[in-house]
């Protein structure tokens, strides 16, 4: 397992964000050794701004510098790939540069989940889903999938729908993926689906071209990462105890 962490400068709530200060440390060295600990073989930032890149040399992280013209951090894992050298059938997982508390046992446990569906060609995250509210708001991101653990669909709405009332078996998304990294290329090069589209959700276009997304189902989801000054006071209360 490779870890890979997409981190940009440009924020429009917290500019800067991966270089806030969190307990003495930049937040993107706290993803950095939470992805070590998961065991990876290799951990590298990939970033499009000289002030993360020497931030990460300062502390003696790999990092790779990346185009800044990229539409999505997909895109700018691919690149990262393809320079890091990493062979197509090995198994790569995206952490977000802005989720200092990111569980190292999720990491490894995802990337677990693909090598143990062999006909995946990615794998993510869901968590059960215990309340109606979180189930009907849009920005909650639902997943239902089959008896093998393969994603049948991913929404903002209520997925699966109570017709008769109740509360159905419904799970959220947690956005932790890793890859095969042979397929990453392949997929910055497919069409985006209307589903996609419509949704504003990327893992679509893998199902409309006919990949398998294995889902990792767990009980102890990671906490939210940081997205805005509240959420980077709630990290740094964390890290104070």
């Amino acid at each position: 397992m490779h870890v890979i962490i997409p981190a940009r400068y440009a924020s429009t709530r917290l500019p800067g964000k991966p270089l806030l200060d969190i307990a003495g440390k930049p937040m993107i060295r706290h993803v950095v050794e939470r992805a070590h600990e998961a065991g990876a073989k290799t951990v590298t930032v990939a970033t499009d701004d000289e002030r993360i890149h020497n931030a990460c040399k300062q502390f003696g992280a790999a990092v790779v510098m990346t185009s800044a013209r990229h539409g999505s951090g997909t895109e700018r894992l691919a690149e990262a790939i393809q320079k890091l050298g990493i062979g197509p059938d090995e198994i790569v997982v995206n952490v977000q540069g802005d989720e200092p508390l990111m569980s190292p046992a999720l990491v490894r446990q995802v990337s677990d989940a693909l090598a143990a569906h062999t006909d995946a060609v990615v794998a993510t995250v869901g968590t059960p889903i215990r309340d109606d509210v979180e189930l009907r708001n849009p920005n909650v991101v639902k997943v239902v999938f089959d008896a093998n653990g393969y994603a049948l669909y991913f929404s903002r709405a209520p997925i699966p729908f109570p017709r008769d009332g109740g509360s159905p078996p419904a799970h959220r998304h947690l956005g932790l993926y890793a890859y095969r990294a042979g397929y990453v290329a392949k997929y910055v090069g497919l069409a985006p689906s209307p589903y996609e589209q419509a949704e504003q959700l990327e893992q679509l276009r893998v199902l409309w071209h006919g990949g398998h997304i294995a889902v990792h189902i767990t009980d102890q989801a990671p906490p939210a990462g940081v997205d805005s000054p509240e959420d980077l006071e709630r990290v740094r209360k964390y890290f104070s105890k």
